[in-house]
């Protein structure tokens, strides 16, 4: 008996290491005596191989024609209809625009491109009282890792938080590390990478509150996770087989 127990103390150990407390599930534990301040809202640069659905509209309806793609009904079509009506940003961060020709998107934000394209429409005297919509169309990210549904979201939002990204994915599950979240992103060429602490509310006055298109998010396992995946897989297992290895050796001893 005084051996049985001896093999079985480090099991009890490893069961109880593994266990997490609620600091380390809970979300915002300081949102209430943290101030987390103003939202400020980010624009996107317009990136190689975004999609852009361009509508420009005057009070002359035939004039303005040639520099749209569809018909004004086009905006009922689904998702993916619209994608191939959109103008696809080339490696050389170009659009081939009508009348227009080539126009660089090079450090473009949408916004920024809607007010160019119009400028250039009134300038060259080609409408007199245009406006010009530029929309991204083909916005997404990636999450993996320990979320109840992994995989590659589209977005049509202009900002969508990270939470809400994690939202999209179904939550963290109960073994995702929430203090660890990694979070990579391009920006012109350049790769760059944070981690974000999910248990504080730090994290809602950076650069990555704001997801970006084409961010990949990936959620690390915690640490009760990673020591029971060697081991037997679960608390749950690790219980049974204690419980059924204590009742034989209960009889055995009788």
């Amino acid at each position: 008996m005084k051996q049985f127990i001896f093999n079985i103390l480090p099991i009890f150990i490893l069961v109880f290491n593994s266990c997490a407390s609620k600091e380390d599930i809970y979300y915002l534990q300081d949102a209430e005596s943290n101030s987390v301040g103003n939202i400020v809202y980010n624009s996107t640069f317009i990136q190689p191989n975004d999609i852009l659905k361009i509508t420009v509209e005057s009070s002359d309806i035939r004039a303005s024609m040639p520099y749209n793609r569809t018909s004004s009904g086009s905006m009922q079509q689904g998702i993916e209809m619209m994608k191939l009506d959109g103008y696809l940003v080339d490696l050389k961060n170009t659009i081939n625009f009508p009348v227009l020709g080539p126009i660089s998107t090079l450090n473009f934000t949408t916004t920024v491109l809607a007010e160019y394209i119009r400028t250039k429409l009134v300038d060259g005297g080609h409408l007199s009282d245009p406006s010009v919509v530029v929309r991204l169309i083909n916005a997404k990210f990636t999450i993996l890792g320990e979320v109840n549904v992994p995989g590659t979201y589209n977005f049509t939002e202009q900002n969508i938080s990270i939470l809400q990204a994690i939202g999209y994915a179904g939550d963290l599950t109960i073994n995702g590390n929430r203090d660890d979240i990694l979070v990579t992103r391009e920006v012109n060429g350049i790769r760059q990478v944070s981690r974000i602490n999910l248990t504080s509310s730090d994290f809602m006055k950076s650069a990555y509150y704001f997801i970006k298109p084409n961010d990949l998010i990936i959620v690390n396992p915690n640490n009760p996770k990673i020591k029971s995946a060697g081991f037997v897989g679960s608390v749950g297992t690790v219980a049974t087989v204690l419980s059924i290895a204590i009742s034989l050796t209960i009889l055995i001893t009788r």
